[in-house]
């Protein structure tokens, strides 16, 4: 069930990236069908479990992670939110109340973040899913590793894979959903990508349109 919520608001709210995951972890485990999906329907092709009791975690990033997209991290056990457990991201500049039960997807490999420990009487575990960086350059490269593309790729080859490098940060800011999406309804982003826009170098956004339905629980503004 917790796999499965994770795995629902990736692809709500950041589908393009979803997508993503989801056809590498299915290219992959065709292409190499001994490997197991950790759970079925996942787009995560990695779990941590942190089993405390009295889990919790220092100031860091996970570089290893694929860095344009997100990890999901799930707390877990009985715990007062209010006196631990918070989500801190350093970078923003932000303390996040994180109760029991609650998950929260952000991109662990380029935000400085940390929790906060818990009282000493209490208890509290963690669940990480998160797809490593490696994974997408060993689909990108053809099932196989940059040693071994580099060794054997021709002159083109090489000089479309640096065209692209050049060019992966931007592609990587555009498969982030907008708010501006998430406000005409369009979660998936398939206004801006029929509109040209998901390959663009100067990030533009379209053009504001009005709220047709706004939520009660949150306005568009």
């Amino acid at each position: 069930m917790l796999t499965e919520l994770s795995v629902a608001l990736f692809n709500t709210f950041c589908h393009k990236n979803y997508a993503e995951y989801r056809d590498t972890n299915d290219e992959t485990q065709r292409k190499q069908p001994e490997l197991r999906a950790n759970f079925p329907n996942t787009a995560f092709a990695a779990t941590t479990f942190n089993l405390g009791p009295l889990s919790f975690s220092p100031p860091h990033m996970d570089p290893e992670n694929h860095a344009s997209s997100w990890c999901a991290d799930t707390n877990m056990g009985p715990f007062n939110p209010d006196k631990g457990g918070q989500l801190v991201l350093w970078d923003l500049g932000l303390i996040i109340r994180f109760p029991p039960g609650s998950t929260i997807l952000f991109p662990s490999a380029l935000i400085t973040h940390s929790t906060i420990p818990i009282q000493a009487h209490e208890s509290r575990y963690a669940m990480i899913q998160y797809s490593s960086g490696g994974l997408f350059r060993w689909r990108n490269n053809g099932f196989q590793s940059d040693k071994s593309f580099l060794e054997t790729a021709t002159a083109t080859e090489h000089a479309e894979r640096e065209v692209l490098r050049a060019s992966r940060w931007k592609l990587g800011l555009q498969k982030f959903t907008r708010w501006a999406d998430l406000c005409r309804g369009d979660w998936r982003g398939t206004i801006r990508t029929a509109a040209g826009l998901d390959e663009v170098s100067d990030l533009s956004d379209l053009e504001e349109s009005p709220v047709l339905h706004p939520s009660k629980r949150a306005r568009c503004q």
